[in-house]
């Protein structure tokens, strides 16, 4: 089976675009998101393009805010502070990474927990470990509900995350724990990561090392997520699993590009609207 990211991103968007109208009419403002990106690198440039594309189908108001290189972190986080401060903005996103010059967790820690659509901000993250109701980072939740629209069966089974980034590895382990999963998180410094990989009834990789997980290392009929987004030498999207030798023994597999990375920005158009009903509720 094929998890196709993209199809059921567009199914959700599209009742999202009709709750946002619903929201519109009820409060008299649509939810709004700002986004900011610093400098001009090439996939970040392509990511906001997208994730702006979703917010205008989804009918949310909001600004793109480009920033040179040069700008320095006393800017940015008078920006941010703005942002926080301005009682029609409902969320802030950060697009990273950000130029060498500026603390990355400094700029996390700035934005309003209320309006940090990312789930980075360390209150947020801690409700997320104390099972308290909070902005779940966007990856991760699609993920999720990914395998909840396939139907995988969760309790009880193996899960092996291969990898620890607080964006993607340590939530994704935890939301899997959440549905009784037994969770294995596996890394770059694990000790026969392939003799690990085929005990996993659900194997999530987010290494960042384009296919690193091939065949021989998943389990007949498991689940495969792949998170990765690498680009080769001759310029084609591949992920952290080797699709071809990994597809015929995985029961289901994402690919990529289609996978994960469309259920990533629709999960950030769910946390807009989220932040937005908080505030709204207050």
């Amino acid at each position: 089976m094929i998890l196709d990211g993209k199809q059921l991103a567009q199914q959700l968007k599209e009742a999202m675009r009709e709750q946002v109208a619903a929201l519109a009419k009820q409060y008299g403002r649509k939810p709004c998101l700002n986004v900011i990106i610093v400098g001009e690198n090439p996939a970040s440039m392509a990511y906001v393009q997208n994730k702006i594309k979703a917010t205008e189908y989804c009918g949310f108001d909001g600004e793109l805010i480009q920033l040179p290189e040069s700008t320095s972190q006393e800017e940015l986080l008078r920006i941010i502070r703005e942002c926080n401060a301005n009682p029609t903005v409902d969320g802030i996103l950060v697009q990273l990474p950000l130029p060498k010059h500026i603390d990355e967790q400094a700029v996390i820690e700035t934005i309003d927990p209320d309006k940090d659509v990312d789930g980075f901000h360390p209150s947020n993250v801690a409700k997320l470990w104390l099972n308290q109701p909070t902005i779940v980072p966007c990856t991760p939740m699609g993920i999720m509900a990914l395998l909840e629209h396939s139907h995988t069966p969760l309790e009880g089974r193996h899960a092996v995350v291969v990898g620890r980034s607080n964006i993607v590895g340590k939530p994704i382990a935890k939301l899997l724990l959440d549905k009784n999963c037994t969770v294995t998180i596996a890394h770059s410094r694990t000790a026969d990561l392939g003799a690990v990989c085929r005990e996993a009834d659900i194997l999530v990789v987010a290494v960042g090392r384009p296919r690193i997980i091939t065949g021989e290392m998943v389990k007949p009929g498991a689940t495969v997520i792949d998170v990765g987004i690498n680009r080769t030498d001759n310029g084609k999207l591949v992920g952290d699993v080797d699709f071809e030798s990994v597809a015929p023994v995985a029961g289901a597999i994402t690919p990529v590009p289609g996978g994960v990375g469309p259920m990533t920005i629709t999960m950030l158009m769910h946390n807009t609207i989220q932040c937005f009903q908080k505030r709204i509720n207050k």
